[in-house]
Formats: C-alpha cells, structure tokens, sequence
C-alpha cells in the first residue's frame, strides 16, 4: 500500500513563492486595465469651405496676330518686356503689299487723266449741242443733226458717270491695299507685359486662311482665377462669397477676394490632341465622370507676385467663426430624432466618464463650434482603450 505525498515544509514554501512570482507577474506584465484618452475644451477658429483647384490668368490679355503676309524683318520686344499702347512691336516684310499701293496709286492717276478727257468731251459737246439749237431756230440745220448732237452730250455724261464710278473703286482698292501695308507694322492696343512670344524673325507669315498669333500681351496688375468646382459643391458656392487662395510655394501667404461669377454650364471639352489656349477654360477629359464648373474672381496683383498659368489651391468661405470652443467631430456622437447640430459627447469629471447633449455650430470636417453642453476645459473623452498595466505605467 502506498503512503500519500506529503511536500516538507521546504518544498510548500517553495510552491508558495512561485504563485507569489506569478500572481506579481500578472499584476505588473499580463493585467489590463482602462485608459481614457481625453482632449480638453478649448477655443479656436473655425472655417467651412469648399476646396478646389483654379488656376491664374490675366484679367485684360490681347492676342497679336498678323492681318499680312509677309517674312518678319524685325521684332521690338521679348517676353517679359513691358509696353505701352500705340508701341512698334512688329515690322514685316512690305514688299509685296507697297507692290499692291503703287499699282493701285498708278491705276487712280490713269481714271483721273481719262476723267479730264471726258470733262473736255462733255463740254465740246455740250457746245455743240447748244449750237446746234441755235441753228435750228433760224432754220439753218437738220432736226437729225440736233439729235446727233443731243446723243453726244448724253454719252460723254454717261461716261463721265462711268469713270467717277471707277475711280470710286479705285479708291477703295487703294485704301485697302494702304491698310494692309499699315498692318506690316504691328501696334500695341494696350499697355501691359508680353507674356508669350510664338514668332520669329525670318519666319514667314500666312494670314490668307487663319490670323498667325505672334504674341500675347497682358495685364498683370489684375488676375483672374479660373476654379474647377465639383457637381457636388457648385451649389454651395455663391457669388459674392468671400473666397481666397493660396499658390505652390507661398502655403502661408493667402490672397483674398470675393466670388465674381459662376459659369451656368461646363466648359466644353478640347477636341482630341488639341488644348486650350490658356489652360483653364477647356474641360474635363472625356474618361472622367466628374463634372466640373467654372467659377472666376479677381485679385489685385499689387507686387507681381502672381503669375499666368500659375496653380491655386481655392477655399470658398461658407461660414467662419473665430476664438470659439470647439471640440473634435469624431468625439461626438448624434442623437437620433434631435435637431441638426445636436450630439451626444462624453466627458470626464472626477475619474468618472458622463454623457452630455452638445449643441454646434459652425464645423468644418474636423471640428466643431460648441455653442452649449461644454465649457472651457472640460476634458472631452475621445477613447477609451484597454492596455497591459506595465504598459499604462511606464508611457510618458
């Protein structure tokens, strides 16, 4: 028969320590206990808007081109020059057009000499005519001599008529011959700053189809953003609305202005490999399903800091709010069947988690405005984790 184990005492003390290792081991390593995260309540600024992506453009621009034919004998100015209105900014070859002027100066100078020509007929056959009236009241001439004499005076006024008429053509051909010589030499119509330069001195111009652009000139004091706004948000943009931007490179400096107008329509698409002259204003690609409209406002640009082409990041100020309580959106929760703008937040008060009803304002799509349910400096309960004791412990 075999006796039971009885442990010595030894050997119970040592089991006794191990629980003891153990018990201590979980309450310091495996035990988990509760971590409330919180954030305190406090004040800030608050801004709804709508975002989008504009780009700059010149409010007042004018494209150069060329109304004559002709080889580019010499161009005046380079990008970035400025100028004023009525400057030479483009010679072309004339050769062709003073060609034209000559001939036609040639051609009127002939009519005219034919015209004192018939001047002389018309008078010798008016006396003529006047003669043979005489003759006839004394009896002296025929009746078909009279006549004779009445048909010549009748065709020299006609031909004088005829030749005034051709001079008169003449004239015009002139003119436009004298206007297409004028346009060898290109003007400024404004004041501004050439932005673009697509010629050439030696090239050759042909403006029998299409007018060449040669240049682009612009004001730059003024600018105009061109901003894509999304089917989603269009109808939440106003005119009137203030609205500002920023560019690349400049993230802290912000230009303000107010929504000038809302294009009613999409912009059409660019044709197939072609774009659009400045960038803004062709539409979405035909792949993209998104709808995009056009909303514009101007910007003074008083220190030439903003440039054509240039990219905005676009803000459309909805509401704002400055220095208000506000509190995290993802912190609160709604309260089913309440108003708009009622929440259901949790709030820490001495060690105990609460629930309280918050009324808001003004949010944005991280913060919201409180306008009653919380104070300055209630701890706001954002979360509530389960941690390892030693874990909780030891974090800083």
């Amino acid at each position: 028969m075999r006796r039971p184990f009885i442990p010595s005492s030894r050997t119970a003390g040592f089991i006794v320590v191990v629980l003891l290792i153990l018990v201590a081991l979980w309450a310091t390593l495996l035990r988990t206990i509760e971590r409330v995260e919180t954030v305190p309540v406090a004040r800030g600024d608050i801004e709804s808007s709508v975002t989008a992506l504009g780009t700059l453009q010149p409010h007042s621009y004018v494209d150069i081109g060329a109304q004559a034919s002709g080889e580019i004998r010499r161009i005046h100015v380079r990008p970035g020059d400025a100028v004023s209105k009525g400057q030479l900014l483009v010679e072309i070859d004339p050769s062709v057009q003073q060609a034209k002027v000559d001939v036609d100066r040639a051609s009127l100078e002939s009519l005219r000499a034919q015209l004192a020509g018939e001047f002389a007929q018309r008078d010798y056959a008016r006396e003529q005519l006047r003669r043979q009236q005489r003759m006839m009241a004394d009896g002296s001439t025929r009746e078909q001599d009279l006549q004779s004499a009445d048909a010549t005076l009748r065709g020299a006024l006609a031909s004088l008529d005829n030749l005034r008429a051709q001079i008169s053509g003449a004239q015009s051909t002139l003119k436009g011959d004298t206007a297409q010589l004028g346009y060898t030499r290109i003007y400024a119509p404004m004041a501004g700053t050439v932005v673009t330069l697509d010629a050439r001195e030696g090239q050759t111009l042909n403006s029998t189809y299409q007018t060449p652009i040669i240049m682009r000139i612009a004001d730059l004091s003024t600018m105009t953003v061109w901003t894509q706004v999304s089917e989603a948000d269009v109808l939440r943009v106003k005119r009137g609305m203030p609205v500002y931007f920023t560019t690349l490179g400049s993230d802290e400096r912000r230009w303000t202005s107010h929504v000038a107008q809302i294009l009613p329509a999409p912009p059409n698409p660019a044709p197939s490999g072609e774009s659009s002259q400045n960038g803004t204003q062709s539409g979405a690609p035909a792949a993209s399903k998104v709808v995009l409209y056009t909303a514009l406002f101007d910007v003074a640009n008083r220190d030439a800091q903003l440039m054509p082409q240039m990219s905005a990041q676009v803000f459309f100020v909805i509401d704002a709010a400055q220095r208000v309580l506000s509190v995290p959106l993802a912190s609160l929760t709604p309260v089913a069947g309440a108003s708009a703008g009622t929440y259901r937040a949790r709030v820490l008060v001495d060690g105990r988690v609460v629930e309280r009803q918050v009324r808001t304002g003004v949010h944005d799509r991280l913060h919201a405005q409180v306008l009653s349910g919380l104070q300055q400096g209630d701890l706001l309960v954002t979360g509530v984790k389960r941690v390892r004791a030693i874990d909780g412990r030891f974090e800083w």
